[in-house]
């Protein structure tokens, strides 16, 4: 018989430690907020990567949400290239 688990968030049921969860929470809304400038300029794919300094391809990993292609330095790479900032808080846990 298998017993239910209960988890905070996806995150936490896809992470095997609490870091790696914060770590795929923070590149998941980086990817999100991305996503989100995108699509409210209009931009193409092609355009999207020139403005970021990627490729059409890397791009459109980003779009379709492959998180695990991403490191959080690479996303705030990508989020300062075209012109954002990248704001960061600690909270308790």
């Amino acid at each position: 018989m298998m017993t239910a688990q209960s988890f905070n968030n996806v995150f936490d049921a896809l992470a095997d430690t609490p870091e790696e969860a914060a770590n795929l929470k923070a590149r998941a809304e980086l990817m999100r907020a991305l996503s989100a400038l995108v699509a409210r300029q209009g931009w193409t794919q092609a355009e999207a990567a020139r403005r970021c300094g990627v490729t059409q391809p890397r791009m459109n990993d980003l779009l379709r949400g492959r998180i695990s292609r991403f490191s959080l330095d690479a996303l705030v790479n990508m989020a300062a290239a075209c012109g954002q900032q990248v704001h960061i808080e600690l909270q308790p846990s």
